[in-house]
């Protein structure tokens, strides 16, 4: 078993596949439209979806908005540099909402980043 992609809906499709391509890096993956349910699915991925988990971004063609609610938590990568990848993705037109630092309770370096809709994606400095 392996985990193959999360699932997030989102308001605007173009405006979060060029976040998360142009401001996190990742690729379009695929991109489908299904006029007789009036939505379309894209995901977006560091690697082929054969390789590594993807994010599947749902967009319902009537529905501008969600309510985030209180139960999902975020989306993780690993990064080299979690200082680095802050300050690139602010350079890229990215919001950084928790600057790169260790964890509270921990030594781990972290950093958290908002996506257009709100979702929270964690970057973690990967280890030595």
């Amino acid at each position: 078993m392996r985990i193959l992609h999360t699932m997030i809906r989102v308001g605007d499709l173009d405006r979060s596949i060029r976040f998360y391509t142009e401001v996190l890096g990742m690729k379009l993956l695929r991109r489908h439209d299904y006029p007789t349910g009036r939505f379309t699915l894209a995901f977006v991925g560091h690697a082929p979806e054969s390789e590594g988990a993807a994010i599947e971004l749902t967009w319902n063609w009537d529905t501008a908005t969600y309510d985030l609610g209180n139960g999902f938590g975020h989306v993780a990568l690993e990064v080299p540099d979690a200082y680095a990848a802050c300050a690139e993705i602010e350079r890229r037109g990215g919001k950084v909402v928790r600057p790169a630092g260790p964890m509270k309770h921990g030594s781990t370096v972290i950093a958290f980043v908002e996506d257009p809709d709100g979702y929270r994606i964690e970057l973690i400095q990967r280890a030595g």
